[in-house]
């Protein structure tokens, strides 16, 4: 089992920066993918980033490229968010996501990722607001 626990969710002005962690713990050593999922109201979840844990390749979907970055400290079993240039659609509860059978790669973070590759594991969630 592996447990993951989100922090840094906050209300962010238009334009602003933010980020996120998520510190993993349990049995770490089988996942394949750590990444993020966010759920906007009354929009379907949607894959935000994710990175591989076996060579660090990182994939980010398109609404998000260029904006947000993940990061991992191995180290602290912890991965990061960053996100830059926050707009109010980026408005969400966004999850911490992990699994051992589904690697990192665009179609992960694509439409339909989501449900094309479950996640075995999601945090509890945290909201992050983008309003002035």
């Amino acid at each position: 089992q592996v447990q993951l626990v989100e922090s840094g969710g906050g209300l962010v002005q238009p334009g602003g920066s933010h980020r996120l962690s998520c510190v993993a713990s349990g049995t770490t050593v089988d996942l394949r993918t750590i990444g993020w999922i966010r759920q906007a109201p009354e929009k379907e979840r949607e894959g935000v980033s994710c990175v591989s844990v076996s060579d660090g390749s990182t994939y980010y979907a398109d609404s998000v490229k260029g904006r947000f970055t993940i990061s991992r400290d191995n180290a602290k079993n912890t991965v990061y968010l960053q996100m830059n240039g926050l707009k109010p659609e980026d408005t969400a509860v966004y999850y911490c996501v992990a699994d051992q059978l589904y690697g990192c790669t665009p179609r992960t973070v694509a439409p339909g990722g989501v449900l094309a590759y479950p996640m075995d594991y999601w945090g509890q969630g945290t909201q992050v607001t983008v309003s002035s």
